[in-house]
């Protein structure tokens, strides 16, 4: 009923990796050109950095899509609760293998490592996309070490871009982290930023008219605390709130009461709540 009260076509603010909903804000930019200058420069590995809903899992789908079409076998894999065969085997995947169920290791490291040198002779560049390497089991850090460390005719077989939390980092460990060429920081957005997300992606859902006006924007944005994560989650539900009361804008109560009565609060940062 919300899409009609507001003229849009489809809901504007999707929580879901969908790279139609990606907004290239500066420090998404930013991290995009670091991105391509890594792989340009044929560096081991580099490290993308960031708080929990900063962007970084939709930040490697856009990146992965950019390159695709471009003569890179791109692997992106998410991390949590893969072990060291699950971990192999999906890599082997991305590349077009299919190992036995039962294979080893030591068959699965000699598959991928035939495939490298076969991709190194096509002059194929190869870029693995390991997100959530922070809540990764410590074998298969040691998998993607020796990937990184992997050399065809004298040189980095490979490209690793290493997504971790900021401050959980140092669960790659010291190896992983010294064979990092380059690191790449996720900043919050800004006032600004987050007027232009919600413009573009009403916009793009088929509605040009102000629908949150200024006092509800800089509210959305101090409250949200840049996070996009938060940013989304709160301006979808305060469209929904808005409609309901039938509202002709966004204004800052309806963030303010989306923010206290739905329970948005217990999902951000503890840091806000002692602030309000």
């Amino acid at each position: 009923m919300y899409l009609a009260h507001w003229g849009l076509h489809d809901a504007p603010f999707r929580s879901t990796l969908d790279p139609r909903s990606f907004f290239e804000s500066p420090t998404h930019e930013e991290a995009l050109a670091r991105l391509h200058f890594l792989i340009d420069g044929g560096r081991r590995a580099g490290l993308l950095l960031g708080g929990p809903g900063s962007g970084k899992s939709l930040l490697l789908e856009v990146f992965a899509r950019m390159l695709a079409p471009h003569g890179w076998d791109v692997a992106r894999i998410g991390l949590v609760g893969l072990d060291k065969m699950e971990f192999l085997h999906r890599l082997a995947g991305a590349w077009g293998l299919f190992p036995a169920a039962t294979a080893s290791p030591a068959e699965l490291w000699r598959l991928l490592l035939d495939r490298l040198a076969a991709q190194h002779v096509e002059q194929r560049k190869c870029l693995v996309l390991l997100d959530d390497c922070d809540e990764a089991e410590a074998q298969v850090l040691c998998q993607a070490l020796r990937l990184a460390q992997t050399d065809v005719g004298h040189q980095a077989a490979v490209t690793l871009v290493l997504s971790a939390r900021t401050s959980q980092v140092s669960r790659l460990g010291e190896r992983l982290l010294e064979v990092a060429d380059l690191r790449i920081d996720l900043n919050p957005w800004g006032r600004d930023d987050t007027q232009r997300f919600l413009e573009n992606a009403l916009a793009r859902s088929g509605r040009t008219a102000p629908t949150f006006n200024a006092e509800a924007i800089s509210l959305l944005a101090e409250i949200s605390q840049g996070v996009p994560r938060n940013v989304v989650q709160l301006a979808d539900l305060a469209l929904i709130a808005a409609a309901g009361r039938e509202l002709r804008e966004v204004d800052a109560a309806t963030v303010e009461s989306v923010f206290a009565e739905l329970g948005v609060v217990q999902q951000f940062d503890q840091q806000f709540v002692n602030l309000r």
